[in-house]
């Protein structure tokens, strides 16, 4: 219990299969063996299995038009191919804050957000920004040609300086279908996983503390937390390889 509450310092609501795969090092250090479902008993005895939990605010407000769905029967084989955008509120007492998250789709590594007290354009323009300093860790300008970025219909991703970045680098917009939040499936995870298990839901003070909350929490969901998508590795390890 002191292991799994040691992790759970840092990824508050991290599922079972994430604890057993983490401690499975710690644990053998110490002589501790536990199968699954032997550890779940354990965790369910001590309380500490997590409940799901379920959220749902608007913060889309759609624009005059869009682009089509470049999604349908792709396959997505490599980091850069596909970014995917969404945005979700956070409460603070002073009142909502936005923030915006920009995914690659192969990876599920986050490659820019952006955090405000405002839906405006600018929020998404600096996380997309974001997304692009660190594309050029791992690539050239020129192999980020192509790279499609999928979102909703908001106005945030339709209006023209937006648009205009994309095109300045090449990329494709793609948009879902209107009120289909499966189109963009991978996104809204990302968002729930931040929410559900690092309680990004919570209630903040301001933004300043929110901003605080979000740097860190990304930083352990990009280079600290096991995806069970990615055969338990991370994020980072997935986005950054050669």
């Amino acid at each position: 219990m002191e292991l799994v509450q040691g992790i759970r310092q840092q990824h508050p609501r991290m599922g079972g299969r994430k604890l057993l795969w983490k401690l499975q090092a710690p644990m053998a250090s110490l002589g501790i063996s536990r199968g699954r479902d032997s550890f779940f008993d354990i965790l369910r005895h001590k309380n500490l299995l997590v409940p799901p939990k379920h959220n749902g605010t608007r913060t889309t407000h759609s624009g005059f038009w869009r682009y089509p769905n470049l999604l349908e029967n792709l396959s997505i084989t490599h980091p850069n191919q596909v970014w995917v955008g969404d945005i979700t509120y956070i409460t603070t007492e002073e009142g909502f804050v936005y923030l915006v998250l920009l995914t690659d789709l192969y990876s599920r590594f986050i490659v820019g957000y952006d955090i405000s007290s405002s839906l405006a354009m600018e929020g998404s323009l600096r996380a997309l920004e974001k997304g692009l300093k660190n594309a050029m860790k791992n690539a050239s300008k020129k192999e980020l040609e192509g790279l499609i970025h999928h979102s909703d219909h908001g106005v945030q991703y339709t209006a023209y300086a937006y648009q205009d970045m994309l095109k300045n680098w090449l990329m494709k917009a793609s948009m879902g279908e209107v009120g289909n939040c499966y189109d963009n499936a991978v996104a809204e995870r990302v968002n729930g996983i931040l929410k559900n298990e690092y309680n990004l839901d919570a209630l903040f003070v301001n933004l300043e503390q929110a901003q605080k909350a979000v740097r860190e929490i990304v930083w352990l969901y990009n280079y600290d937390r096991p995806h069970l998508s990615l055969k338990m590795a991370t994020p980072a390890d997935f986005y950054f390889k050669k």
